[in-house]
C-alpha cells in the first residue's frame, strides 16, 4: 500500500513538473527569449558540429546541415549575437575549401537534397567578404543548371529516382536557387522557380481535400505511383511541410512585380485552409500521415506541426495569410510545448515524435503505404524537426511583437462622468483618489502603451487595442445621460475577444454600477455579476476589507495580504472560473473565450486611493498584485 501511495505521489509530482517546464517554455515565448535559448541548447548539445554521431552519412555535406544552419543564422539576425553566426561558420568552413571546392559534395550524383547550405554560403560571403564562399556556391547553382528534369521542366529529386518530383525538393532547391538569383539578379530564373511549384501543386494536389500527396512519378513507372496519375498513395505530413517553408521563404525573394507571385501565394491560402481541416482537434497538431488522425499507429508527428507553425506565423506576418493563422500558429505552438517538449535532468530540451525519415522507392523498397509511413522510427531532436522548431518560435516572437506594440486602453465611454466640468473617476489623467493613473504609471513602467477609447465600442475602436479594460459603467444616478453597452457594442466586444483580445471588467457595488447591461455584454463569456456588496468596511477599519487566505496564483505571488471593500459577487457558468473565492463566493474570475480572455472583478479596485500605501497600511499589498495581475494577462 505504501508503495502504491509513493507511486502515485511520484506520478503526480512528475506531471507537475512537466507542466511547470512546458509553462517556463510557454513564458519564455512570449517574453520572446524562447528562440533565443533553443539555439544555445542546440549548440550545447552540439558543440562542435552538425551531425548525428551514430550515422556516419550525417558526417557528409547535406540538407540537414542547411536547415539547422539556416535557423541558426535567424538567431544571429534577431538577437545579434556572434556565438551563431561563429558556428555558423565555423561548420560551412569544415567544408568549403580555399578554392570553392566543398568536401564530400558529388555534382555527378545530381541530389537536390546537396544544395539547402547554399543560402548560408550566398549570407557567409555578404558577411565576410571571402570568395571562396560564393564559388562554392557557384558550384551548386551549377548543378541546378544541369540537373535532370522531367519532361515538363521539373527538378527530378535525384539521379536515382528518375522523373520523380517529391514535395521534400521544394525546400531542398528554390530557397537557394530564389537567393542566388536575387543576389546575381538573375531575374530570369524565377520563371523556372515558379514553374517548380506549379508543376509539383498540380500533379499531387488532390481535388477533394486540397492536400498534396508526399510525390509524383512523371513516368507513372514506380510501384508506388498511381498508373494514372502519377502520384503517391498517402499525405505524409513533412512533404507538405517541406513545400509550405519553401513557399514562404521563396517568396522573401520572389519579386514583388512577378506576374507569378500572387499564384504562391494562392497556393499558400490553399494548403493552408486544407490544412486546418486536418489539424487534431485536441492539440491544434498535426499527423504523421495528415488525413487518418484516429487510425491505429498513426501519432502527432513533431516536425510536421512545427513546420506549419512556422509556415502559418511567416505567411501572417507577411500578410500573405489572414492574421487567424497567427493565432492558430500560436496556440498550436503551446501545445507543442506543452506535449512534445521534455527536459533532462542537466536542463536540456529535446523535442521527442520527430520521424527520423520518410521516401518512396529504394533499397529496401519503400512504398508510400500508410503502414510504411508509420513504421519509420523517430529520434528527438532530429534537426529536421528542430530546425523548423527554432524557426517557429522566430516568426511567433515577432509576430508577438507586433501584437505587442498594441495599446492598452480604458473604456471613456460608458464611464463618462464630470466634476465641476472636468472629466474624472477612473481615467488614466486623474491623479486624486479616484483616478487610475497609478495603474497607467505601472503599464507605462513595464513598457505598454496606453490610450483613452473615447469612443463606443465597435470594430473600428477596439482594433488598436490588445487589452479593453471597463471600468464601473455609469448608472442614470452618477450621469445624466448615460452611455449603456448596447447589443451592437457588445456584440463588438465579444468578437473583438473571440478574435484573441483581452477584456477587463471591472464593477462595483449595487449602489454604483449599471449591472443590466454589463451583465448583459458579461454573461456570453459566463460571468454573472450578482449586484450586491460585501466585504464592507466602516471607516478606516481597514482590517475590515482585508482578504488573507489567498491562493496559489500568478495574481498573488509573493502576496501575503489585499484590499476589496464593498464589492460584488460573480455567478461563473461555462468555462469560467475563480481567482479568489471567500466560502461558496467568487469575486475574481477569468475565462478563455474563442482565441481571447475576459478578466472580472466585482470592484474598481485598482483607484489610485487603494492601488498603493497612500492611504492603506504597508501590510496590504494591492500594488505587488496589481503589477503580478498585468504581467499575467499581457502573457496570455
Amino acid at each position: 500500500m505504501r508503495k502504491l501511495i509513493l507511486l502515485i505521489v511520484l506520478f503526480f509530482l512528475s506531471a507537475a513538473s512537466l507542466e511547470l517546464n512546458a509553462q517556463t517554455l510557454v513564458n519564455m515565448l512570449y517574453e520572446k527569449k524562447l528562440a533565443l535559448k533553443l539555439g544555445q541548447n542546440f549548440i550545447a548539445l552540439h558543440p562542435d558540429t552538425i551531425l548525428y554521431k551514430e550515422e556516419a552519412k550525417s558526417r557528409r555535406w547535406n540538407y540537414e546541415q542547411g536547415l539547422m544552419l539556416g535557423a541558426l543564422h535567424q538567431l544571429y539576425k534577431v538577437y545579434g549575437k556572434m556565438e551563431f553566426l561563429d558556428y555558423v561558420k565555423m561548420n560551412l568552413d569544415y567544408y568549403i575549401q580555399d578554392d570553392g571546392e566543398i568536401k564530400t559534395y558529388r555534382v555527378d550524383e545530381y541530389n537536390i537534397d546537396n544544395i539547402p547550405p547554399g543560402r548560408m554560403l550566398l549570407m557567409l560571403h555578404k558577411e565576410t567578404g571571402d570568395s571562396k564562399y560564393m564559388k562554392a556556391a557557384q558550384k551548386l547553382r551549377g548543378q541546378l543548371a544541369t540537373h535532370p528534369r522531367t519532361p515538363e521542366g521539373g527538378f527530378w529529386h535525384k539521379k536515382i529516382y528518375p522523373n520523380q518530383m517529391w514535395l521534400d525538393g521544394l525546400y531542398m532547391g528554390e530557397p537557394f536557387y530564389a537567393k542566388y538569383s536575387s543576389v546575381t539578379k538573375d531575374t530570369s530564373a524565377f520563371d523556372d522557380i515558379a514553374k517548380q511549384f506549379s508543376l509539383s501543386y498540380s500533379h499531387t494536389r488532390d481535388s477533394v481535400s486540397g492536400l498534396l500527396y508526399h510525390a509524383w512519378d512523371a513516368a507513372k513507372k514506380e510501384a508506388w505511383a498511381d498508373k494514372t496519375s502519377g502520384k503517391s498513395p498517402n499525405f505524409w505530413g513533412r512533404a507538405m511541410g517541406w513545400y509550405m517553408m519553401a513557399l514562404v521563404d521563396v517568396l522573401d525573394y520572389f519579386p514583388k512585380n512577378h506576374a507569378f507571385r500572387p499564384e504562391l501565394i494562392a497556393m499558400l491560402k490553399s494548403c493552408a485552409e486544407a490544412l486546418v481541416k486536418v489539424q487534431d482537434k485536441e492539440t491544434g497538431l498535426w499527423y504523421q500521415v495528415l488525413d487518418k488522425g484516429g487510425k491505429e499507429g498513426n501519432y502527432i508527428e513533431a516536425s510536421a506541426s512545427n513546420m506549419y507553425i512556422y509556415a502559418f506565423a511567416k505567411g501572417a506576418n507577411k500578410s500573405y495569410l489572414e492574421k487567424k493563422y497567427f493565432t492558430i500558429a500560436l496556440d498550436a505552438y503551446e501545445q507543442l510545448l506543452n506535449r512534445l517538449v521534455t527536459v533532462s535532468d542537466d536542463g536540456r530540451y529535446f523535442l521527442q515524435n520527430v520521424c527520423r525519415v520518410s521516401g518512396l522507392g529504394g533499397k529496401p523498397y519503400r512504398d508510400g503505404s500508410y503502414e510504411y509511413y508509420i513504421s519509420e522510427p523517430k529520434r528527438a531532436n532530429d534537426f529536421k524537426g528542430y530546425g523548423p522548431f527554432i524557426f517557429a518560435a522566430v516568426e511567433l516572437e515577432k509576430g508577438i511583437t507586433q501584437v505587442a506594440s498594441k495599446a492598452v486602453g480604458l473604456d471613456y465611454y460608458y464611464n463618462h462622468e464630470f466634476k465641476d466640468g472636468k472629466r474624472f473617476h477612473y481615467t488614466w489623467e486623474d491623479t486624486t483618489f479616484s483616478g487610475f493613473s497609478e495603474v497607467g504609471n505601472l503599464l507605462k513602467k513595464h513598457g505598454e502603451t496606453i490610450t483613452p477609447v473615447e469612443a463606443e465600442a465597435s470594430k473600428e475602436a477596439l482594433a488598436p487595442l490588445k487589452v479593453y479594460i471597463v471600468v464601473d459603467p455609469d448608472t442614470p444616478a452618477e450621469t445624466e445621460k448615460p452611455n449603456f453597452i448596447s447589443d451592437v457594442s457588445a456584440n463588438a466586444i465579444e468578437q473583438w475577444v473571440k478574435d484573441g483580445g483581452t477584456l477587463m471588467l471591472f464593477a462595483n457595488d449595487s449602489a454604483n454600477c449599471d449591472f443590466k447591461h454589463l451583465n448583459e455584454l458579461s454573461d456570453r463569456c459566463g460571468i454573472h455579476f450578482n449586484g450586491d456588496s460585501d466585504n464592507r468596511v466602516t471607516g478606516k477599519n481597514f482590517a475590515m476589507g482585508k482578504f488573507d487566505s489567498l491562493p496559489s496564483h500568478p495574481v498573488f505571488a509573493g502576496v501575503r495580504q489585499i484590499y476589496l471593500k464593498e464589492i460584488s459577487s460573480l455567478k461563473l457558468f461555462n468555462y469560467a472560473e475563480p481567482i479568489l473565492k471567500r466560502g461558496n463566493k467568487a469575486y475574481i474570475a477569468y475565462t478563455r473565450y474563442g482565441k481571447g480572455f475576459v478578466f472580472a472583478i466585482g470592484d474598481p479596485w485598482l483607484y489610485n486611493e487603494y492601488f498603493d500605501n497612500r492611504k492603506l497600511p504597508v501590510e496590504f499589498e494591492n500594488y505587488k498584485a496589481a503589477e503580478n495581475l498585468f504581467k499575467w494577462i499581457l502573457n496570455k
